[in-house]
């Protein structure tokens, strides 16, 4: 009974400390990656509903709002698509294709809310 006891104060002990070893941020490209991982490409669908406003009013999809709930990020998918593709050149190792791709993205989607991030990750490309 006493090993046992001595056992579980030991591992409760040391838990903690590992427990912070193993909880580091995640780097630029795997916080990049998550964020693009929770994004999904939305068409834009003309409703008809009773929520949140006139009855049988049409609305966007987007514009509904439910209490407690975040709107969704609303991206193209072709927007998307381009931006996955850079991400990739990055993952192959092809650093200068993929700064040509994040560059061409933001030529091409100027207002994305990805615009930011591609060039966050030109300036982390050019750095290295």
């Amino acid at each position: 009974m006493k090993k046992i006891s001595a056992l579980l104060l030991a591992l409760s002990l040391t838990s903690p400390a590992l427990y912070a070893a193993d909880k580091s941020e995640p780097g630029f490209w795997e916080s990049l990656r998550m964020k693009i991982e929770q994004m999904t490409p939305q068409k834009k669908l003309n409703t008809t509903t009773a929520v949140g406003g006139v009855r049988g009013a049409p609305v966007e999809s987007s514009d509904v709002y439910w209490k407690g709930e975040a709107k969704p990020v609303a991206i193209d998918a072709n927007e998307l698509a381009a931006f996955q593709n850079a991400v990739s050149l990055v993952d192959m190792g092809k650093k200068a294709e993929a700064q040509a791709a994040f560059a061409a993205f933001s030529k091409n989607y100027p207002e994305s809310p990805l615009r930011k991030d591609a060039d966050q990750a030109q300036a982390q490309l050019q750095s290295k």
